[in-house]
């Protein structure tokens, strides 16, 4: 299991998302439908509120400290993409990328 705990890897395609045209909004990519379900099924006791869970994310070298929310509209998690993690791995809307979650408990 290592020091980072559980992981779970996906390839996502990233979008952005804003409730409203005066906002900023995120950037985003969510987890399958299926991955979302066994995490929910297995650590929903982890869930702060909102359904917002604490993980370490990576994407390409960049690893860092996080949450993923998850969204009832979707019925899956959000994992939001730092601007500076997209930066530096050169992410841009509409790209697939390969991500890594790690779940600590």
């Amino acid at each position: 299991m290592g020091d980072k705990g559980i992981a779970y890897k996906f390839s996502a395609k990233v979008y952005h998302y804003s409730s409203s045209s005066e906002m900023a909004g995120w950037t985003l990519v969510s987890l399958p439908k299926e991955l979302s379900e066994e995490i929910r099924k297995g650590f929903k006791s982890l869930e702060e509120g909102w359904g917002r869970m604490k993980v370490t994310a990576g994407i390409g070298r960049s690893e860092w400290q996080t949450a993923i929310w998850f969204d009832t509209k979707q019925n899956t998690y959000l994992l939001p993409l730092k601007a500076a993690i997209r930066k530096k791995e050169k992410i841009i809307n509409d790209m697939n990328v390969e991500v890594t979650i790690w779940l600590k408990f």
